[in-house]
């Protein structure tokens, strides 16, 4: 095939070249700009190079969205050495050959759709290809010239899913007792015969198998505390007696997650104990929020002229995707994590339910659903694999409560406090309060898309009833005086519309009153709710007023839909009767989110509870205003937690390599694993286990304590960076406690690393998802990344392309109105240490994740208290030195030369 007419732009930190027939030259910005306006460009990641030209509309022919057309649901890593791969060609070794590479590799991509080629996503692709066309898509005319027409009428995504079937219900797991040697037998099979045998998770899976157990009273799960430090080994450790238990009581053993890369390395697990794919598809799933996926109505609507634009050319993408995909899920699962931002995520929401408007069994892809088939399927799995969020939610308010599942396990469960604060919390905030207008009201005046609001989604089902139908009304009429477009402008104004815009003035003018301070930044400010002024306690009243208008009707219209259920009318077959249940559990959901905030109302002016924190907030990014409410929290969110989740199971794992908060040993440490997770709320308490990582952290890690870094000078900041990750020659993960200071540094050292041939990629500055930027990042042992708190927790790069982390200070807890209070009732500064050191464990814990791993650790901090210093492991060397001593170490890091310059991807 014959390379295109169009010539190829790439941009990096250390230039800029187009490429055509006649050879590649370097250019500068403005130039870049101008042909790229006038001329079709070929790109890789377009939204990527426009960030770096300045010229956020950029866009062209970019080999990211043709590889999503070809490659629907397939894995590529968004780099020029990813393309290569793909491509079958060998990978550009410096930046200024990038841009002639890019021209080839879109002649190999293109070779796909040569006839009697291996292409397996061909069924679709041309009628894909003539909606794209017609959207004008960049790429559409091209490939309208290779693709031929189709003897037979292709069939498209609707016609191609598959349906889901209804089972009998599955029958309660039987009472079982799991036998010691079969525990180590199955943990021998899934680690291997070759294996080596390590003592710690054999006994870990020992001590495993008593969450296994069968429970000898209600509300007094078998709960097990065990923290397993880095390479035990700990997930075959737990699969071992969770599979074997699945097996034996036919049961489903629920797996929970924090991050989605763990959510990912245990889908590759369960290979080990389903070989065959098709057995491990009926015996594992993965489970998410129903936001996570693909709504194929929203979809429809969307194909059908509800997106317009970039935003209807990634809905034909999605389509072509849906097509292909395992299981529909859009956030984590096999959609490309890049894609949607290289619409700068323009519509991709908008193809989930958000907002909790399912129509459920009123909806006519309901037998092809993608969120159903995950919930049927789970039904009868062994193993589900799912995330602490959806636990909770599924507990607390799901629609499942006859499959509920009796057994867990909670890996990363150091994170279950934090994600039982989220869930358990309450917000009365205008962005709360306009979702619910949405839901209740559906489209408004200008509004496009299809109008489902309550009465569009209930009105058939409760029009045979008098009550039902009234109550309809009544919510509408209420949900009036909720919060509506344009409130946040309204307030700042001075002119708000109704009783809870009102109510919202008041907490902003009350908040600024108390809590904007002599050189604020323009982030976030927040004041606690206690003394509120008169104007405060004035509005609070016809708000709550408004709410109970509001939660009645709602309170109704679900007990008359429970009503039908009962009677079960000549008219209610099984699709039916699926659309009023999940209309109840909806409704009982936003009922209760209501009731939430008239409690949280009432305690304006009244006495504060000893079991919440509630304040006042005005959210803010850089000056500008997002949100105004009030916020109320659990003081121990486990508590709920507990009463919800552990003691409606029969048995419980808690499993983390920092449970006891990191360097805190006994009964102290185990008190914070206790308290952490809610096993102190339990008449029965948990067993523990602790067992110690294998890895000799003496001999692979040093951390290294720089003294000479002046705290606030930012210019010092990003010179420390930028020497040591030079000198590491890359594989540097730098973490950062302030969004604000990261894209300071990045800012002074992106240029400065790349004149070295070292890309740096950076959260939050980047338009590139966190998932994919640690992919690039672990593709590429030249690569440094600068990141915050997800990358500090769950990141997992094994071998060279990890070889330093470099943290900027103590991450001290920010002092909240919430933090606080749990301090207050934590121990003071006791509480504050547990946190740090929780942290720096986990910071430290990126660095060594095999048993060859070597790095070095480096805290640009002189005011490191030495009784933190717990949190790193045993025998690790830990020494305070100057920036200089702390460079000459990390070039004197195994490998690091050769790292540094070995298949180096260009910036």
């Amino acid at each position: 095939m014959t390379a295109l007419p169009y010539p190829a732009l790439h941009a990096s930190h250390s230039g800029i070249w187009i490429a055509d027939a006649e050879g590649t030259r370097p250019i500068g910005r403005g130039e870049a700009i101008r042909i790229a306006a006038d001329t079709p460009v070929i790109l890789l990641n377009a939204a990527l190079i426009g960030q770096r030209l300045g010229y956020a509309d950029l866009s062209g022919l970019d080999l990211l969205e043709l590889f999503a057309f070809l490659c629907p649901a397939r894995f590529m890593v968004p780099t020029p050495r990813g393309l290569a791969r793909v491509a079958g060609l060998e990978a550009p070794s410096e930046d200024g050959e990038i841009a002639a590479f890019l021209r080839d590799a879109a002649v190999a991509l293109l070779g796909m759709t040569e006839p009697g080629t291996d292409w397996p996503e061909r069924e679709g692709a041309w009628t894909a290809a003539q909606s794209l066309f017609k959207l004008r898509w960049t790429w559409a005319p091209i490939l309208a010239q290779r693709l031929k027409t189709p003897d037979v009428a292709e069939r498209w995504l609707f016609s191609k899913l598959g349906e889901w079937s209804e089972g009998a219900p599955r029958p309660q797991p039987r009472t079982v007792t799991l036998d010691a040697d079969e525990t180590q037998a199955r943990l021998a099979r899934l680690t291997g015969s070759a294996a080596e045998q390590r003592s710690g998770q054999r006994a870990y899976a020992q001590a495993a198998r008593e969450a296994f157990a069968p429970r000898m009273a209600h509300g007094a799960p078998n709960m097990v505390l065990a923290e397993a430090g880095t390479g035990i080994g700990k997930t075959l450790g737990y699969l071992a007696p969770a599979s074997l238990w699945a097996e034996k009581a036919d049961g489903a053993v629920w797996v929970s997650t924090f991050t989605k890369a763990l959510q990912r390395q245990l889908g590759h697990e369960s290979a080990r104990l389903f070989p065959d794919a098709a057995t491990r598809r009926a015996k594992v799933v993965t489970r998410k929020g129903r936001e996570n996926y693909l709504c194929l109505l929203n979809l429809e609507d969307a194909l059908q002229g509800g997106f317009a634009g970039r935003a209807a050319i990634l809905a034909q993408l999605v389509a072509r995707w849906a097509a292909y995909s395992a299981d529909g899920d859009m956030v984590g699962g096999d959609l490309p994590g890049w894609l949607p931002t290289l619409f700068r995520r323009n519509g991709a929401t908008a193809l989930t339910d958000r907002r909790g408007e399912c129509v459920y069994a009123g909806c006519p892809h309901y037998r092809k659903c993608f969120i159903e088939k995950a919930a049927r399927a789970s039904a009868d799995a062994d193993l589900v694999i799912a995330n602490h969020a959806l636990v909770m939610v599924n507990a607390a308010r799901g629609r499942e409560s006859t499959t509920r599942p009796t057994r867990y396990v909670f890996d990363e469960g150091h994170h279950l406090f934090d994600a039982a604060d989220a869930m358990f919390s309450t917000a009365l905030t205008g962005s709360e309060t306009i979702e619910l207008r949405r839901w209740v009201l559906g489209p408004e005046s200008g509004g496009r898309g299809r109008r489902r609001g309550l009465a569009a989604r209930l009105s058939d089902v409760a029009s045979y009833d008098e009550g039902g139908a009234r109550a309809i009304a009544d919510a509408v009429a209420a949900a009036q005086g909720l919060a509506s477009d344009g409130w946040l402008q309204r307030i700042g104004e001075g002119a708000p519309f109704g009783p809870i815009e009102t109510l919202l003035a008041a907490v902003r003018g009350l908040t600024y009153a108390r809590a904007e301070a002599e050189g604020d930044a323009g982030y976030a400010l927040e004041t606690e709710l206690a003394e509120p002024d008169p104007g405060l306690v004035e509005a609070a009243g016809p708000a709550a007023h408004a709410l109970d208008a509001l939660v009645r009707p709602l309170v109704a219209l679900g007990r008359r839909l429970e009503a039908v259920l009962e009677e079960g009318p000549d008219w209610m077959d099984g699709q039916a009767r699926a659309r009023i249940e999940g209309a109840v559990a909806s409704l009982g959901w936003r009922a209760e989110t209501v009731a939430a905030w008239l409690s949280l109302l009432a305690r304006i002016g009244g006495p504060a509870s000893p079991d919440f924190v509630d304040w006042l907030a005005v959210d803010r990014v850089e000056g500008r205003e997002y949100d105004i409410g009030l916020h109320r929290h659990w003081l121990d969110p486990t508590r709920p937690f507990a009463e919800t989740v552990l003691k409606q199971a029969h048995g419980v794992l808690v499993t983390s390599a920092t449970l006891r908060g990191g360097g805190t040993d006994g009964e102290e440490g185990w008190g914070v694993a206790e308290s952490r997770t809610g096993a102190n709320h339990l008449l029965r308490g948990a067993s523990r286990f602790a067992a110690t990582s294998p890895f000799n952290y003496a001999d692979q890690a040093e951390v290294l304590i720089v003294t000479d870094v002046k705290r606030g000078d930012m210019g010092a900041l990003a010179n420390a960076y930028a020497k040591l990750g030079v000198a590491s020659g890359g594989g540097m993960l730098g973490l950062f406690t302030a969004i604000r200071r990261l894209r300071g540094v990045h800012a002074r050292i992106a240029d400065r690393l790349a004149r070295e041939g070292l890309p740096l990629y950076a959260q939050h500055v980047d338009p590139i998802d966190t998932g994919t930027l640690v992919d690039i990042f672990r593709d590429d042992p030249a690569a440094s990344l600068l990141g915050t708190d997800a990358l500090r927790d769950g990141v997992d790069v094994p071998g060279r392309s990890l070889r330093l982390v470099v943290l900027e200070g103590v991450p001290w807890p920010k002092p909240t109105v919430l933090h606080a209070a749990r301090r207050l009732a934590g121990g003071g500064s006791r509480y504050d240490d547990r946190i740090v050191r929780a942290r720096m464990a986990q910071a430290f814990g990126r660095l060594i994740r095999r048993a060859d791993d070597h790095g070095l650790f480096v805290l640009l901090s002189a005011a490191m208290p030495s009784r933190l210093l717990t949190a790193f492991p045993p025998g690790v060397k830990i020494t305070r030195c100057t920036l200089d001593e702390a460079v000459a170490r990390a070039g004197a890091l195994p490998s690091a030369v050769q790292t540094g310059h070995e298949a180096r991807e260009p910036a």
